[in-house]
C-alpha cells in the first residue's frame, strides 16, 4: 500500500493543489498517491512529520483511503474567488505548497475558465506569502495572448518547476521561465502496487487494451474533439478482433476513467460494450483505487492504451507497452526516457497504428527489455525530485 504511516517529528503541513484523492480518473487519482509517498519520505528525511491538504477536484466516489495525516478540501470555483473563501484558509494553514496541476491542467486549451481555475490557486499562495513547488507535469501550451504573461508571472515567482518530460522543459525555457526549472518524469511511475502472482506454463498470454471512453465518444464536442487522424471506435474493433482471433490470448478491457455519472469521459461502459460484442473478452473490474488498478495491469504480459497513466501503470510494472497518444504528453514521457513504441493517433494512419501494436506484440520480449532499462532513468529522475523537495522542506526549519 501506498500510504505508509507518519514517521515522527517536527509538524509540517504540506498543501498539495489540483490533486484528488477520489478521481474518477484514477491519472489524477496515481499522481495523487504517488506524491504523497514521495513527499512523506521527503518529509521524514528532514525530521519532520507531513500533515497534507489535498486541494482539487473532487467526484462522487468514497476516497481511495483513509489516513490521519491526509486531509481533503475539495474545491470548485466559487471557493477560489470570494473572500474569506475555503482557498484562503487553507493555504493560511500550509508552510509550503505543492501543486501538480492535474498532470497536464496548466494550460490554455481548456478555455479562460479552466485555466483561470488551476491558475488562481498559484497566484493565491504566492500573494500569501507561502513558497510554491510545481511538481512533475505537463506545462502549456499558452497560446492565448493573456496565459502567456499570466503562467509566466506565478511560475517566475516559484521555488521551483518541475517539468516531467523534455518538451514541456524546453517550453518552459522557451517562456521565459527564469525559476529553476527540473526535468524529472511522471510521479505515478513510482506508485507501489502488488506484484502478479507466478502463473503457470501454457498459461494464456494475457493482453491488456484501456479504451478511451472519451476518444470512443468524440471528445466533449462529440465531433473528433482531439483531431485523430482515423476513427478511433473502429481502431478499436480491429484491435479487439485481432487479439481475440489469437487462441493464446486473453484479452482484458481495462478501464482507467470509471465515471458513473459523466458518461463521456467513462471508459468502463465503452469497454463493457466491447465485451458483449466480442464474447471471450475480459472484461476489468471497476477499481477502488488506482493501486487497485496498477495492480490488475502488472498481471498482463502486454498492454496498450489511450489513457497515459493506464499506459504508465504497464510500464512501470514491467509490461511491454504500446501507448496510443493523442496529445504530446505522451511522447514526451515516454520519449524523454528514450522509449519508442508510442502509436500517435493524430498523426499515424490507422493501419500503421494496428501494425505496430501486432508488431509490439510478437516482439514483447525485446519491449519488455527496452522498458527495464528505461526504468532505470524513472529511478535516478524520481530521486532527483525528491531530494529537490527535501530541499525545500529543510527550508521551513
Amino acid at each position: 500500500m501506498i500510504v505508509t504511516e507518519p514517521t515522527q517529528g517536527r509538524p509540517l503541513t504540506i498543501g498539495l493543489f489540483w490533486h484528488s484523492m477520489n478521481s474518477d480518473n484514477l491519472g489524477v487519482g496515481a499522481l495523487t498517491l504517488a506524491n504523497i509517498e514521495i513527499l512523506r519520505a521527503a518529509a521524514a528525511r528532514e525530521g519532520f512529520t507531513a500533515h497534507f491538504i489535498v486541494l482539487g477536484w473532487r467526484d462522487s466516489r468514497d476516497y481511495y483511503l483513509s489516513a490521519p495525516d491526509i486531509e481533503n478540501e475539495p474545491l470548485r470555483l466559487r471557493h477560489l474567488v470570494r473572500p474569506g473563501d475555503k482557498l484562503a484558509a487553507a493555504i493560511r494553514r500550509c508552510d509550503l505548497v505543492f501543486d501538480i496541476g492535474g498532470g497536464d491542467s496548466f494550460t490554455d486549451i481548456y478555455g479562460f475558465k479552466r485555466f483561470f481555475t488551476i491558475w488562481v490557486t498559484k497566484a493565491r499562495t504566492l500573494w500569501a506569502g507561502k513558497p510554491l513547488v510545481l511538481s512533475p507535469q505537463t506545462v502549456g501550451p499558452f497560446d492565448k495572448w493573456w496565459s502567456k504573461p499570466l503562467a509566466r508571472m506565478v511560475m517566475n515567482r516559484a521555488r521551483f518547476v518541475v517539468s516531467r518530460d523534455a518538451p514541456s522543459t524546453r517550453f518552459l525555457q522557451d517562456l521565459g521561465v527564469r525559476s529553476h526549472i527540473l526535468e524529472a518524469t511522471d510521479v505515478a511511475m513510482g506508485m507501489s502496487y502488488t506484484k502478479p502472482e507466478a502463473r503457470a506454463e501454457g498459461a494464456p498470454v494475457k493482453v491488456g487494451l484501456n479504451v478511451s471512453g472519451l476518444l470512443f465518444n468524440g471528445g466533449y464536442t462529440k465531433s473528433n474533439q482531439f483531431g485523430l487522424k482515423g476513427d478511433y471506435p473502429t481502431l478499436i474493433r480491429e484491435i479487439v478482433g485481432w487479439f481475440a482471433a489469437r487462441e493464446e490470448v486473453e484479452l482484458h478491457l481495462v478501464g482507467h476513467v470509471q465515471s458513473e455519472f459523466i458518461g463521456v469521459e467513462d471508459d468502463q461502459r465503452v469497454s463493457a460494450q466491447l465485451a458483449e460484442e466480442f464474447p471471450g473478452t475480459v472484461l476489468a473490474p471497476v477499481f477502488t483505487s488506482p493501486i487497485e488498478a496498477k495492480s490488475y495491469i502488472a498481471g498482463m504480459d502486454f498492454f496498450m492504451g489511450a489513457r497515459m497513466h493506464a499506459t504508465i501503470a504497464a510500464f512501470s510494472t514491467g509490461v511491454p507497452v504500446v501507448p496510443m497518444a493523442y496529445s504530446r504528453k505522451f511522447i514526451g514521457v515516454f520519449g524523454t526516457l528514450g522509449y519508442e513504441h508510442v502509436a500517435d493517433c493524430k498523426a499515424d494512419d490507422p493501419a500503421d497504428i494496428l501494425e505496430r501494436i501486432q508488431q509490439g506484440y510478437l516482439n514483447r520480449a525485446a519491449l519488455k527489455a527496452e522498458v527495464a532499462d528505461a526504468m532505470k532513468k524513472v529511478d535516478a529522475r524520481l530521486a532527483a525530485y525528491t531530494d529537490l523537495a527535501a530541499q525545500e522542506i529543510a527550508k521551513q526549519a
